[in-house]
């Protein structure tokens, strides 16, 4: 069965009639419809088959449903033939218009195109001119003909760009200044090439092609701007030179063979730069100088000299000094008007070779501006040293030796450096040319053999022998002096090999020296002395330290946890206990502390008796302390934290009194007895004091 979508009359519209050969036109035959869209979309009437659609139907959404039709006895619902399967198929009608799915669209065309799937109506067209066109199209359904559907949608068509545009200077001429001071590399000016082009087509790079200062400056491109920047290549001088002319050229870096007919693709423009005065220091003629003086030269005598010069056009007059940081000895001096530098001190080769020394040169008119120049000074060489031993030698002889050995070869040295080296001459005083016992020999290599005359020397005879020997050099004035080699008698092995060189050797024990047994002899010493102080420290240390005597005072602090009971307490304590039998000596140790060193005695106090002024007692031992150099800085603290009970008198500590001495009155410790007496008489002169 067919039906048009979209119907939408008053009526529910027929798809179709069901009918069975069963149906003889009685009632008694039921039809049944099932499947898709059964009972909601189709409807059939059950006498007469009739199937008709109730809703509006699109074929878009279901284009044909499957049912499946039925007839049974209507009294007992039996089927009367098995059930048939149809189908009902949705006609398509024009209710639909053209859709673009995707639009609106974006297309580029490069610039200048002439074939394109969207073909451009007109050639070479610019992009620097108009970059952006929108483009409507339709589509029409129904091949165009009447009664048919259609749809739009927006092309946006963006030229891309392309190098067709030369870069071009905003102005033909510029004009830069710069100060001749001007660092290197600092940029001076910009010039700006435009480019119609974007992107890549836009890039351009910058060349310095004519003018007098190609090699004076440079330019350069700005990534980012896409300037030309001139910078300073080599140092101005407005002295020199007072202007450059340049020309400069831009030109792009990617060019499209496309249209390159089109070129050229660059342009020039002329710079002119002028260079400003700037007062500028002093100039040396030499950025350094190399001097000569011979070490014998004379104080005062001119060694070299330097110049220098204002390069303003003012042309100050320059003054000349040496930085004495460079000079710490002050060796030179030099004249402040010409430069001349002239020897303060002697100078010595063998000492110091090389002086460096730095020189300033300032304008008198503008000391601010100051230059600096280093002068190094090459002491030369004057042969005022004469040749010497290189070390202080001591030859050895054999008793046993034989005429003509060799006893020893000895080498000199000469602190002065003669340009062809040093060629020594060896000769004996004249007075020991004939000696009976040495001779001398001199070798190639610049040294000197000692050999012996005949053999027998014996140690009994002669122990030591004095061979003095003149050394002389080649230099002019030769210099020359005399050097004393010792020559010793040893008694040797018949290998040649010494063993003793001591005439006690022969009474000796065999294989024991008097070297040996002087080391013997101070190694028992040393342990004597060592085994005497470790008694004298042990008796020191077993000493007690302190003496128990109640004749004299002590220096000690004795603590006490009560007060006693009052005047009638005649047990609390004796002043006899501060007494110590050092004290007759003038020594008072210390039982707080140890010391670590035994002090000298200083003069004390005679004994005294029970009946002390504690007063005087105290302030004599403190300023002894605080006089004696040797006393240890250690205090003994003690704290009264209980003060007893029973006191009639109550607490006489002030250690937590909460009244100061000026808000008590004193006199009631005259009432207390004797042994209050003395306290009472201090503390009542304390008061007068504060009266007065």
């Amino acid at each position: 069965m067919f039906v048009l979508e979209e119907f939408s009359g008053p009526e529910p519209i027929l798809v179709g009639r069901l009918h069975t050969d069963l149906d003889p036109g009685s009632s008694k035959i039921k039809y049944i419809l099932s499947g898709d869209g059964a009972g909601t979309i189709f409807v059939i009437n059950d006498k007469t088959g009739d199937i008709h659609a109730m809703k509006r139907l699109d074929r878009e959404e279901k284009a044909e449903y499957t049912l499946t039709a039925q007839a049974v006895d209507r009294d007992t619902n039996k089927p009367l033939e098995p059930p048939s399967e149809f189908i009902i198929k949705v006609q398509d009608i024009n209710d639909n218009a053209p859709e673009f799915v995707d639009g609106p669209y974006h297309a580029t065309v490069p610039e200048m195109s002439v074939v394109a799937i969207i073909k451009t109506a007109l050639p070479n067209m610019d992009r620097e001119a108009k970059e952006e066109y929108f483009v409507v199209i339709q589509a029409k359904d129904m091949g165009g003909h009447m009664g048919g559907l259609s749809g739009t949608t927006t092309v946006t068509i963006t030229l891309t760009d392309v190098n067709d545009n030369p870069p071009k200077f905003a102005q033909s001429l510029y004009h830069f200044s710069v100060m001749e001071d001007v660092a290197l590399g600092e940029p001076i000016g910009r010039v700006k090439a435009n480019d119609l082009d974007i992107g890549e087509n836009a890039k351009s790079s910058y060349d310095i092609i004519e003018g007098d200062g190609m090699d004076i400056f440079e330019i350069t491109t700005d990534a980012q701007t896409q300037d030309g920047i001139i910078r300073v290549r080599k140092p101005l001088d407005f002295e020199t030179k007072k202007s450059y002319t340049l020309k400069v050229e831009a030109a792009n870096i990617h060019i499209d063979p496309r249209f390159i007919s089109g070129g050229p693709f660059k342009d020039t423009a002329t710079v002119k730069i002028v260079v400003e005065d700037a007062d500028e220091p002093p100039v040396f003629s030499s950025p350094t100088y190399l001097l000569e003086v011979h070490e014998n030269a004379a104080i005062n005598s001119v060694i070299g000299q330097v110049t220098a010069h204002d390069p303003d056009v003012s042309s100050s007059p320059i003054r000349f000094s040496i930085d004495r940081h460079t000079d710490l000895e002050r060796q030179f001096n030099i004249n402040a008007e010409d430069g001349k530098i002239t020897l303060a001190t002697p100078l010595d080769r063998e000492t110091n070779t090389w002086h460096n020394i730095t020189i300033v040169a300032t304008e008198t008119s503008n000391p601010v501006w100051l230059s600096r120049v280093p002068v190094a000074i090459k002491v030369l060489d004057v042969n005022d040293n004469a040749p010497e031993f290189a070390s202080e030698h001591e030859a050895f002889l054999c008793e046993n030796g034989k005429p003509g050995q060799v006893i020893q070869i000895v080498s000199a040295i000469d602190k002065d450096d003669p340009k062809n080296g040093h060629y020594f001459l060896y000769s004996l005083l004249p007075e020991m040319v004939n000696n009976p016992n040495f001779t001398i020999k001199k070798n190639e290599d610049n040294t000197l053999s000692i050999l012996a005359k005949h053999s027998g020397f014996s140690r009994q005879k002669q122990e030591v022998y004095l061979l003095p020997i003149i050394i002389s050099d080649s230099g002019n004035p030769p210099m020359s002096s005399t050097s004393t080699l010792t020559i010793r008698v040893c008694g040797c092995s018949s290998d040649g090999i010494v063993q003793s060189c001591n005439v006690e050797a022969y009474v000796l024990p065999i294989g024991l020296s008097m070297g040996a047994l002087i080391a013997i002899l101070a190694c028992i010493i040393l342990l004597l002395v060592i085994v005497v102080l470790f008694v004298t420290l042990r008796r020191h240390k077993n000493e007690p330290l302190i003496i128990k005597d109640d004749e004299d005072v002590r220096e000690n602090i004795i603590r006490y946890d009560d007060e006693g009971g009052g005047e009638e307490d005649t047990e609390a304590f004796d002043i006899a206990t501060l007494q110590n039998p050092d004290g007759i000596n003038g020594f008072l140790p210390r039982k707080d502390i140890k010391p670590d060193l035994q002090f000298m005695p200083r003069q004390g106090l005679a004994p005294v008796p029970n009946g002390v002024d504690v007063d005087e007692f105290i302030n004599v031992r403190l300023h002894e302390a605080d006089n004696d150099p040797t006393a240890p800085p250690y205090d003994s603290i003690q704290i009264y934290g209980y003060e007893g009970r029973g006191s009639a008198a109550g607490s006489l500590s002030s250690l937590e009194s909460s009244t100061s001495d000026s808000d008590q009155n004193f006199d009631y410790l005259s009432e207390w007895g004797p042994r209050f007496k003395r306290l009472g008489e201090l503390y009542s002169v304390g008061e007068s004091d504060k009266e007065t």
